[in-house]
């Protein structure tokens, strides 16, 4: 029983969200929830396309999504947006 407990514990810890994104990746996804499509997104803050592709791919596998709205969904309910 002790060893189920142990794995929960674990599990848990590595599903848990991070307790903070980098700015970058928090603008990007604030961006993409407003609506903003990729295009507009990125020349809102002065980047390209595929640079705000790999900020949002890499909140992603920080929040560990595999949708950008997932992370976004989940961003929000761990207040990091």
């Amino acid at each position: 029983m002790a060893e189920i407990a142990d794995m929960v514990r674990v599990l848990h810890r590595e599903t848990e969200p991070p307790e903070r994104l980098p700015n970058a990746q928090v603008e990007a996804l604030r961006l993409i929830a407003k609506g903003y499509r990729y295009s507009e997104a990125a020349h809102q803050i002065g980047i390209s396309e595929s640079a705000l592709k790999a900020r949002l791919r890499s909140a992603r596998e920080r929040l560990l999504c595999r949708t950008t709205a997932e992370a976004i969904q989940r961003a929000l309910e761990a207040k990091l947006l």
